[in-house]
């Protein structure tokens, strides 16, 4: 099977050091049968993460783990990270230390 564009997202950009890249849910652009426009519509402060890089260094040079990992849902912050466009796809690249949290998939 051919890879989808947010996996090929994740091969062309490995983050460095404690940084994720994550990409947000989408939003819901229909409630029920009415169609919202896009000015109504707001963000989602849902992501998906796609990608890790291997976690912070310590002032000694270990390697302080990751605790996301690809495939997690993350709450983010209304404002933060850097937008990265790959593929014509939008996608929010962020510190560990930004994520609010990670959702329970059950």
């Amino acid at each position: 099977p051919a890879p989808t564009s947010v996996a090929m997202a994740a091969r062309r950009l490995k983050p460095l050091l404690d940084r994720v890249l994550v990409q947000r849910l989408e939003t819901a652009s229909k409630i029920g049968s009415v169609y919202l426009p896009e000015t109504a519509q707001s963000k989602t402060h849902q992501g998906t993460v796609l990608a890790t890089g291997p976690g912070a260094r310590t002032t000694t040079g270990d390697t302080i783990p990751m605790t996301v990992k690809e495939g997690d849902t993350v709450l983010l912050p209304e404002y933060g990270g850097d937008k990265v466009k790959i593929d014509d796809k939008e996608y929010l690249l962020l510190r560990e230390t930004e994520i609010l949290g990670v959702l329970d998939g059950k």
